[in-house]
């Protein structure tokens, strides 16, 4: 997989959240060791689930005052950046280190820690046809990772000094830019010491609610791509879609979507030729078309510049079976002024991934 299509994602994000925050400034830095095990989320990885991997996870944090009044209707929120160093404990998989950017999000008068990070890893020992051909979980060196924590949360007990402990959730895959692509999960308990450079308290601002209304907004987006099909070898093959959809916000935070949108997802042409050839039992032609047509709800979680959008998609032209009708796409969008917007998204059908989408589009 080519780095150089997952390094946008680490931009988006990151672009979202350094500019904006203005004093005052406080940092914190907080080390979390990690052990747990792979969730058996598919039986395909079954013979790679044999020890509990540990690792390490390394942050940088800034808090918010509301500043920006996005801030506020977050609940004061920290954005920062991490490390992850991930030994899988297993010499089929080997050894993860993955960079990210994160958002804490707090609960329960501070003291419940939520976080969200995504970016991307690098893996010592993908899967190879000759040497390491038992790895069908992970298909290229470099990964789209996403990790969850969920912690309770306490700094500045003494000195700077703080502590924080509880679960996380750590998922590598290369969403099919390259099969094999099984993926895994990690489900870890955590224990972490937080260190705060600027131990005096800040004020918190706080601003009147006010009621953010808009009227029908309409959208149309390009996304492309890169992908491959579960057959290994069968090559990678680019991919375009064309949506349009409607969307109205609904308070400060939230928009409802509904849409329609067209799929040219060549890597389906291969896929249908090969199956005309290698099983004629299956009664697949080769001229099926390869073209899919899809219906979706959605919504779109707006956090200053960026959002985070989630759709659920029925295909009503369907003219070849590829892992059901319904699908689910999760994305991240940076806006760039009032109306034109880039996005990353994951295309998926249930747990298993199709393709990383890179796209623009407009909302007017």
């Amino acid at each position: 997989m080519n780095p150089r299509l997952l390094l946008p994602m680490l931009f988006l994000v990151g672009r979202c959240f350094p500019q904006e925050v203005t004093e005052p400034n406080k940092f914190t830095f907080d080390a979390n060791a990690f052990y747990g095990s792979v969730i058996l989320h598919n039986p395909d990885i079954s013979h790679l689930i044999s020890e509990h991997p540990s690792g390490l996870i390394l942050s940088y944090n800034r808090k918010t005052f509301g500043a920006e009044e996005w801030q506020q209707w977050y609940n004061y929120p920290d954005l920062g950046a991490s490390f992850i160093y991930q030994d899988m404990n297993n010499a089929i998989l080997g050894k993860n280190y993955g960079l990210y950017a994160h958002f804490n999000f707090y609960f329960l008068k501070r003291y419940l820690q939520f976080r969200i990070g995504q970016g991307v890893a690098y893996t010592t020992n993908p899967y190879d046809k000759n040497d390491n051909f038992r790895n069908n979980a992970y298909g290229s060196r470099f990964l789209s990772s996403t990790y969850l924590m969920l912690n309770f949360h306490k700094d500045n007990l003494y000195e700077g000094l703080g502590f924080k402990a509880g679960i996380s959730v750590v998922h590598y895959s290369n969403a099919n830019v390259r099969a094999p692509n099984t993926s895994t999960n990690t489900l870890a308990l955590s224990v972490g010491l937080i260190y705060q450079l600027d131990q005096e308290d800040s004020e918190y601002i706080h601003r009147e609610k006010q009621k953010i209304t808009e009227p029908f907004r309409f959208n149309l987006v390009f996304r492309t791509g890169i992908n491959e099909s579960d057959v290994i070898g069968s090559g990678q093959y680019p991919f375009y879609i064309f949506s349009g959809y409607v969307d109205k916000r609904v308070g400060r935070r939230s928009a409802i979507q509904l849409g329609a949108e067209v799929f040219f997802s060549n890597f389906l042409k291969d896929l249908i030729r090969y199956q005309s050839i290698s099983f004629p039992e299956n009664n697949v032609s080769a001229d099926t078309d390869y073209k899919r047509v899809g219906l979706f709800l959605g919504h779109e979680l707006f956090i200053n510049k960026l959002s985070v959008t989630s759709q659920l998609g029925y295909y009503v032209h369907y003219p070849f079976d590829f892992e059901g009708k319904v699908y689910n796409r999760m994305g991240l969008k940076r806006y760039f002024g009032d109306k034109w917007f880039g996005e990353i998204a994951l295309k998926s059908h249930g747990a298993a991934a199709e393709a990383v989408e890179f796209g623009a589009g407009i909302r007017f």
